[in-house]
């Protein structure tokens, strides 16, 4: 199992609803939607599906829930493999 903290991520929200990060990945013009437990970079993503990730340049942003401390907006630059995954499971 993968740890977020071995990742060089950015917060971009924290402490949000599930809706209201479907939300905000609205607006991205490349964007998924994951069933929970879908795994990326070998964590498993948990919440109210539709779960949305977008694809923005090279970086994907997903919703992270860290239990006893909320769901977070993540984002994770330089993800070329994760980015062909997430095209490649459509």
């Amino acid at each position: 199992m993968g740890c977020l903290e071995s990742l060089p991520y950015e917060v971009i929200m924290s402490k949000i609803t599930f809706k209201e990060a479907r939300d905000f990945l609205s607006k991205y013009q490349e964007k998924y939607d994951v069933q929970p437990g879908y795994r990326i970079f070998d964590l498993n993503i948990i919440g109210v599906p539709p779960i949305r990730v977008a694809v923005d340049g090279d970086s994907v942003i997903f919703p992270y829930t860290k239990p006893c401390h909320g769901t977070f907006l993540i984002r994770v630059r330089e993800a070329a493999d994760e980015i062909a995954r997430l095209r490649g499971s459509k």
